[in-house]
């Protein structure tokens, strides 16, 4: 197989390479922070918006050049189509991939016809796995497609797909249990709701919660030990997804007793549907402990919908990594789940894509780890807070004092201490000084 015969691979050239198929700044065995950048980074390529994306949009139709692939949904053109990612995760050095059950194989007549589609793909993958060594990061499963899930899955209103979509998960989890999967993914696609008056939002919540703990107890059953990723999204395509963002994520979990067993798989593109920043949405899952894994791409400020595009933003990757250096990704990684252009349409677009954003998340992580080494931020943001280090400050969190003892000591002060400054504009020059020494 040579679908790509423009690339050999993909090597790291350094910053002056003007080499269009090299690296510029990702160095996956430069030791940043006490690891590499393959380490940190644990770069995945999704095989849906890489491999099954066609370019299509409301207003025309594929335009994706993609001559290995004939265009059916048989089984031979998937096992075929699966040979070809794996040449291209070779030949970009990508360490993993992840993937939807309806990304790698065709739905069937009937569900047994189909699992048994899945299987001849999956025994492809693997043989694939052996051979290359890139490993799955995660599998899913696509319960928002097929009209099935026009209601949703987990929370449907009609109990057969419910149970539908229990069998489909059920075996997405076997697969990637064999596949050696590091997480399992649920991503929302249709949970949620496009109108309150026909909806029962507190049944749906409590099936939710059923659906997740059933998960749960056959991952014990089959010993599958990967960590459980929820992704939050606030809208598309339904009106209100019930994962909005990730603090409804977290309360969540609380609510129906699952915090032990999941994490959140943030992106960047649905942070900004949200409202937040990146930066917010992984810092609130990160203080949490409830970071798992980032999907690493960005939406268009000017558009209100999900572009899934690649993010090459410095000031986007080096925020990500200063919180991604705070707190890790354990098993989840820098996943692109995004997208080349409907007009990048020849296949060498994926690799100028993929490379582009990689090199930009590499800068970022050496942008962030110089910062955080050199104290240029945290020292600013410590002496912020340094008046609750102070005897009454620790009082106060260490819960031992109380509103009277507060008002007692205030009325003899007469009033509170002056503030001190913000630094807001200080800190991004701070920030840029730093980009500009890269």
């Amino acid at each position: 197989m040579n679908a790509f015969p423009e690339v050999t691979k993909v090597k790291y050239e350094g910053p002056q390479s003007d080499n269009p198929l090299a690296f510029r700044w990702y160095n996956p065995d430069e030791v940043v922070a006490g690891k590499t950048m393959k380490e940190h980074l644990r770069f995945t390529v999704t095989y849906w918006h890489t491999f099954r994306c066609t370019g299509s949009d409301p207003f025309g139709g594929d335009t994706m050049l993609r001559p290995w692939d004939d265009g059916t949904e048989s089984v031979e053109n998937a096992c075929n189509r699966a040979r070809v990612a794996f040449e291209f995760f070779e030949k970009l050095d990508a360490p993993f991939y992840a993937f939807h059950d309806r990304d790698v194989a065709p739905e069937g007549a009937n569900l047994s016809e189909t699992n048994a589609n899945f299987d001849s793909v999956a025994a492809v993958l693997k043989e694939e796995q052996q051979r290359t060594g890139v490993k799955l990061l995660w599998g899913t499963a696509n319960m928002f497609s097929n009209p099935r899930f026009m209601h949703g899955a987990a929370t449907t209103c009609n109990v057969e797909v419910f149970a539908y979509a229990a069998a489909q998960v059920k075996k997405a989890m076997e697969v990637t249990k064999d596949l050696g999967g590091e997480n399992y993914v649920f991503w929302g696609g249709r949970e949620g709701y496009q109108c309150l008056y026909n909806t029962d939002m507190k049944r749906e919540l409590d099936h939710l919660g059923k659906f997740f703990h059933m998960a749960v107890d056959y991952a014990k059953e089959i010993g599958f030990t990967g960590q459980f990723l929820i992704e939050p999204k606030p809208k598309e395509p339904t009106k209100h997804q019930y994962d909005s963002d990730a603090a409804a994520c977290l309360n969540f979990l609380r609510a129906y007793d699952l915090t032990d067993h999941f994490k959140l798989n943030i992106e960047t593109n649905h942070a900004t549907l949200a409202g937040h920043e990146m930066m917010h949405e992984l810092e609130y899952a990160g203080m949490q402990g409830g970071l798992g894994s980032i999907d690493a791409n960005t939406g268009d400020l000017l558009l209100g919908w999900d572009t899934d595009q690649f993010a090459t933003n410095y000031y986007l990757t080096t925020q990500i990594m200063l919180v991604l250096l705070k707190y890790g990704l354990g098993t989840g990684g820098v996943n692109f789940d995004a997208k080349v252009r409907r007009e990048s349409f020849e296949p060498i677009d994926l690799f100028y894509a993929h490379i582009g954003s990689m090199d930009a998340f590499a800068r970022g992580l050496k942008v962030a780890a110089n910062i955080i080494e050199e104290g240029a931020i945290n020292n600013i943001v410590a002496d912020r807070y340094s008046s609750w280090d102070s005897d009454l400050g620790k009082k106060i969190e260490s819960g031992q004092t109380n509103f009277a003892e507060l008002e007692t000591l205030m009325l003899g002060k007469g009033e509170a201490a002056g503030n001190s400054s913000g630094r807001q504009e200080l800190l991004e020059n701070i920030v840029n000084r730093y980009l500009d020494r890269m």
